[in-house]
């Protein structure tokens, strides 16, 4: 996962926490329910993004031994 992504996720992931905190501070349940619903979308996106890499990770190297040609810097 590229750290772009990597760091938009996690900025998803503490906003929708402090939405959370703000919201049960503030005894605002919707707001509170709203950070949840943030947070688990930024750890579901921060999750589909590694499958992506692993998934690609996995072709290259699928490719590497259909084609017999070893890449030695990866």
């Amino acid at each position: 996962m590229g750290a772009f992504d990597q760091a938009k996720d996690k900025a998803e992931q503490m906003k929708g926490r402090a939405k959370e905190k703000w919201g049960d501070a503030t005894d605002n349940e919707s707001l509170e329910n709203e950070g949840r619903a943030d947070e688990l979308k930024g750890k579901a996106k921060e999750k589909w993004h590694d499958v992506q890499e692993g998934a690609g990770d996995k072709l290259h190297e699928a490719k590497e031994r259909m084609t017999g040609n070893r890449d030695e810097n990866r």
